[in-house]
């Protein structure tokens, strides 16, 4: 579904992503792990076009590193950014409607906004009301929902547990494991090791621009060396 070979990355003259080589199959969660500012985030903007990538990022098959952000996101990749990024003005509902991608109607692909709100509750009890008023695990739901309105085949989303209660942390946990059995590949950027051990088909740890581990959970429970050097605070 989606690979990457070889990638760097720049914040001027700071090199961020230094050869990063991954990939994700269809239908599999993947989890990019490591502490904040090695530069798991970077990687997803990457792949999205908003930060220029060097090296290679294929999806499908085809090479999208060069791309425009919305050129990316039209051949079927979804974003869910770490800031949420909703737009506070607009109701819930106009939120979620701008998912939706140039010609397609709700209810074209895989999901709809009333799938959404079947979902969460929470979001159908404020479908009208301006996104500004939504706690923050509200918002959450709102940006992953809005991305899954467009219909993506792979989707990116970065810290979606971040700041949220228990109850709404485990709600993410189910709607990614329904987003891999709609057959939609995932990368999962998580601090929260248990959520991603738990769900993950497989893991990546990332170090200093690099990934510094490959493997299932299972196999990364097994690395107490690499637990300690490059996950463990």
């Amino acid at each position: 579904m989606i690979e990457v070979t070889d990638m760097h990355a720049y914040y001027g003259k700071s090199h961020i992503l230094q050869g990063v080589t991954m990939n994700v199959q269809e239908g599999e969660i993947v989890a990019l792990l490591g502490r904040n500012g090695v530069g798991r985030s970077t990687s997803c903007k990457a792949i999205m076009g908003e930060v220029p990538p060097q090296g290679s990022v294929k999806f499908k098959g085809q090479e999208i590193a060069g791309k425009t952000a919305y050129e990316i996101a039209n051949l079927g990749i979804g974003y869910v950014p770490e800031n949420r990024d909703i737009f506070p003005g607009l109701t819930t509902r106009q939120n979620l409607t701008l998912g939706l991608k140039p010609g397609q109607k709700d209810g074209d692909g895989r999901w709809s906004m009333q799938m959404m709100f079947d979902m969460f509750s929470n979001l159908n009890e404020r479908a009208d009301v301006e996104a500004s008023v939504l706690s923050g695990g509200e918002q959450q739901m709102l940006t992953m929902c809005r991305t899954l309105m467009g219909d993506p085949d792979f989707v990116m989303i970065d810290e979606p547990t971040e700041g949220l209660s228990p109850q709404m942390v485990q709600k993410v946990a189910d709607v990614l494991k329904e987003i891999a059995d709609r057959g939609i590949s995932t990368l999962l950027v998580e601090q929260k090791l248990s959520i991603a051990m738990d769900i993950a088909h497989r893991v990546y740890v990332m170090g200093h621009g690099q990934i510094v581990f490959e493997g299932t959970p299972a196999e990364l429970k097994e690395r107490d060396d690499v637990r300690k050097e490059w996950l463990e605070v």
